[in-house]
């Protein structure tokens, strides 16, 4: 395999790759973003090692253990395994992921060998956790009664408890099927059952939850079928009202029940499971140490040198709302309308809706006697005249009209505040030598380009990283086509940045 960091690797034609123009029509300055494209050219690769497959969740799809929870954002376990094998690590080490997601490192980094630590803030990465790296220690017989008895469980005439709801899921399900999954997650929840094969039943569960609903993720949002009863409602009321209904043109066809999904669920997860335990590596005397809460303020409690490797991707820059594209498995697991308000603001700064965190942080680093590291951070980021550029260009454009909502400013702002953050704590917990890798992609609003590969490599290098590669894709992202059409096409990288300390 060739080395990631060979210096000798084959420079491909960089037209198309490297930004020429990041602000459309020469609106704003642009000299410190030209700056560091220059700066930081000579280490980028355009590379077909990687693909847009390996950097998202696609390749995983088929991947036995890695499709056990259906998780958009997440890469794939080729990548993880070809960081793992480009780092040259010791048999032990810790690899460390600060957006754990369904836990690709995790897994991959378990299975070769390698200790594990992780943070997520979703419920939904907790339970893939625990379900994953318990792949040697299920009983297959136990599993396969359990199955068996899933084929016969039938919710009682007369039952009337109903699955939980917040107001995006409402009437999100055939009202047969929210009793269902109401009787199975109470039925099962009491039986005599293993832990582990109670853990591994509830991530199928909420694996069938978008194949037996209303709804279909897609991108940041849940679109929802024609039939659900509240895009029914909805419509009739503007008919009321005296304007057109809606055109909902998603048909998911005949729902089928939660026992035949996760039936179907379970039986291929016991495959996979049968799989491991007879060709696997019994015995592994590794860990997988997962913390549940936000990076921010959980990292920092992680004793110093103490981490060999990091491989994660933050969620993106692009306004996904995790909380609402996940609404289906956040409800079912019992998320409130508070308790999703919170998880909202408590991500990383990613969404119109997040508020600074800045005030919280101060006060944070404050009450841990570290606030030296807080005034550190806050003028890294005053000094970088590129974030600064971008801050200001986005406060012209929108002081022009041309942003419909000013919690983009905030947003990119929190953003980059927060990763800086990380990026500090990261090299307090990395050992020297360590490997930092991070997927992520570069975007565009108002028509200015931010060059998330290189700003955030930079952001590092301040905090006192040394930048080893950006290696970008061939395949480049799109811009809306709105933007298009007011500003023309600017083809947006997605990269790979490696970082050392």
């Amino acid at each position: 395999m060739q080395d990631l960091f060979s210096d000798d690797l084959e420079v491909m034609d960089i037209k198309g790759w490297k930004v020429t123009n990041f602000s459309a029509d020469s609106f704003n300055p642009q000299e410190a973003r030209m700056a560091l494209e220059d700066k930081y050219w000579p280490i980028t690769e355009v590379t077909d090692r990687f693909d847009r497959q390996s950097v998202s969740f696609q390749l995983s799809k088929k991947g036995c253990l890695h499709r056990w929870l259906k998780y958009k954002e997440g890469f794939s376990a080729d990548l993880v395994k070809m960081l793992l094998d480009d780092f040259h690590l010791q048999k032990g080490d810790v690899v460390a992921d600060p957006f754990m997601g369904s836990g690709t490192t995790a897994v991959v980094s378990v299975l070769d060998g390698y200790n594990s630590l992780g943070f997520d803030i979703l419920p939904m990465s907790k339970i893939a956790i625990q379900a994953k790296t318990l792949i040697y220690e299920y009983d297959l017989l136990e599993l396969q009664r359990m199955l068996d008895e899933i084929a016969t469980l039938n919710v009682p005439i007369g039952y009337t408890d109903k699955t939980p709801e917040i107001s995006i899921t409402r009437h999100g399900y055939p009202i047969a099927t929210s009793y269902e999954l109401a009787y199975y997650k109470d039925y099962f929840s009491k039986s005599n059952y293993s832990d582990n094969a109670k853990i591994l039943l509830e991530l199928c569960m909420l694996n069938s939850l978008e194949r037996i609903s209303y709804s279909a993720k897609d991108g940041q949002y849940l679109r929802w079928d024609w039939r659900c009863p509240k895009i029914i409602e909805a419509s009739k009321a503007r008919v009321k009202a005296g304007r057109k209904p809606f055109v909902v043109k998603l048909d998911k066809g005949v729902l089928p029940s939660l026992k035949q999904v996760l039936s179907e669920e379970l039986e291929f997860v016991i495959e996979d499971i049968k799989s491991f335990q007879e060709n696997g590596k019994k015995g592994i005397d590794v860990k997988c140490d997962f913390i549940e809460g936000s990076v921010l303020f959980e990292l920092p409690k992680i004793k110093a040198d103490s981490i060999n490797a990091v491989i994660s991707s933050p969620p993106y820059c692009n306004r996904y709302d995790y909380t609402r594209t996940y609404a289906m498995e956040l409800a079912y697991l019992g998320v409130t309308e508070t308790g999703i308000r919170k998880l909202r603001q408590d991500l990383l700064s990613c969404t119109v809706e997040n508020k600074s965190k800045t005030d919280i942080l101060k006060e944070f680093y404050s009450d841990i006697e570290r606030f030296d590291t807080y005034e550190r951070v806050m003028d890294v980021i005053r000094a970088n005249d590129a974030l600064q550029e971008i801050n200001q260009a986005l406060k012209h454009r929108s002081e022009n009209g041309e942003i419909n909502n000013k919690g983009v400013l905030r947003m990119v702002d929190g953003y980059f505040t927060e990763l800086t953050f990380l990026f500090a704590e990261l090299y307090r917990v990395c050992k020297p030598g360590a490997h930092v890798a991070f997927v992520n992609d570069n975007v565009r609003y108002a028509g200015e380009v931010i060059p998330v590969d290189f700003l955030t490599t930079s952001l590092a290098e301040q905090i006192g990283f040394k930048p080893i590669k950006v290696y970008t894709l061939r395949q480049q992202k799109g811009n809306s086509s709105q933007q298009m059409k007011k500003y023309g096409r600017v083809a947006l990288r997605k990269s790979i940045t490696i970082w050392k300390k």
